[in-house]
């Protein structure tokens, strides 16, 4: 993944508290469920050195009822939340740091890959086209053919020119579907395509697209944009069909990563980054993680040896956790973040390199 979204946490100087707080209150009826876990995060922040300017604003956030969602990670130093979203699902682990960094690691893992993609509900009066990319949905509702859209059935030369009529605007809004797929696919890059609907519709659209978007397609057999139509099994879809993607892609990176043109390690990898060298960073996901580095004030001055960081140049190396660290040069050298399910590393980071 890409890490533009969080950039912006690393423009401002730290220490940073980082909150992940479980925020359901359905399993509980009292309504005070959220300020306790609340509180009790608060506590050990404070212990750890945490200041009352950067908690406070932490708290109003998780204690307004507006922000309700099933978890939620917050990012702030003192007198700001400097980054704050919303946990589709409860934390993994209900966390609270104060350090030089924020924690953004755990949010990334929980949050998965947002694959870039295009969904559409297809039918013969035309389609609607809904477009998913960093982190923002939009819906284009397209038809273009004026005029009749079901056959009469009946027989002779009059009926036979009015279905041809028919067929002509089945036609038409189909190119016209599959035009507006084709500029928003390559305008965001979309990985994924999903084509539901009417499977006249589907069949017309399908043959009106390029072959690098049909490569990238998959017909649906669930979802209509009739009104009221049921869409959960659409969605379904389509999260299968995102979920495949990233496995495929996953499983790509490994290859690359076993052919060479790579680092394995955590020394290796820092050195890498510090060169501007990687392309993407690999990273088994394990949440009990406590590696640790050194880093500077820059977010390519990083190391397991304060002294390598010395001799470059940094006065007074500070220790911090290691994927917190790769996550800000990751984020600054616009290279990718991938967690990976496995990686021949002895302490499970590796890195594919840009040359």
């Amino acid at each position: 993944m890409k890490l533009d979204f969080i950039r912006g946490l690393y423009e401002r100087g730290g220490p940073y508290a980082s909150v992940y707080v479980d925020t359901d209150r359905s399993s509980e009826g009292e309504s005070n469920v959220v300020q306790r876990r609340w509180a009790q995060l608060r506590e050990r922040l404070a212990r750890e050195g945490a200041p009352a300017s950067a908690l406070d604003p932490i708290g109003e956030l998780m204690l307004d009822p507006v922000w309700a969602a099933p978890g939620r990670a917050a990012f702030a130093r003192e007198g700001e939340v400097v980054f704050t979203e919303p946990l589709a699902r409860r934390p993994r682990r209900q966390t609270a740091r104060w350090s030089p960094l924020p924690h953004v690691v755990p949010l990334l893992a929980q949050r998965g890959e947002h694959v870039p993609r295009i969904e559409v509900l297809a039918d013969r009066a035309g389609g609607e086209v809904i477009v998913v990319a960093d982190g923002r949905r939009r819906e284009l509702t397209v038809e273009v053919a004026e005029g009749p859209l079901q056959k009469t059935g009946a027989g002779g030369w009059s009926s036979r020119h009015f279905e041809l009529h028919v067929e002509e605007n089945w036609r038409r809004n189909a190119v016209a579907v599959a035009e507006v797929v084709e500029k928003e696919a390559h305008d965001i890059g979309a990985q994924v395509l999903v084509l539901a609907g009417d499977p006249k519709a589907r069949a017309l659209v399908t043959g009106y697209l390029g072959k690098d978007v049909v490569r990238r397609l998959t017909v649906a057999e669930h979802g209509s944009r009739a009104p009221g139509a049921d869409r959960d099994n659409f969605r379904k879809e389509v999260e299968e069909a995102c979920r495949a993607w990233t496995e495929r892609r996953c499983e790509e990176l490994l290859n690359t990563y076993a052919a060479g043109n790579a680092v394995a390690g955590l020394a290796e990898t820092a050195r890498a980054l510090r060169d501007g060298r990687v392309g993407t960073v690999l990273m088994h996901d394990d949440p009990s993680s406590t590696a640790m580095m050194w880093i500077g004030p820059e977010p390519t001055q990083l190391s397991t040896d304060p002294a390598e960081l010395v001799a470059w140049g940094v006065e007074e190396p500070v220790r911090e956790r290691a994927d917190a660290a790769l996550a800000r040069a990751v984020a600054a050298l616009d290279a990718e973040l991938w967690f990976v399910p496995r990686l021949e590393s002895p302490d499970g980071i590796g890195a594919l390199l840009r040359f």
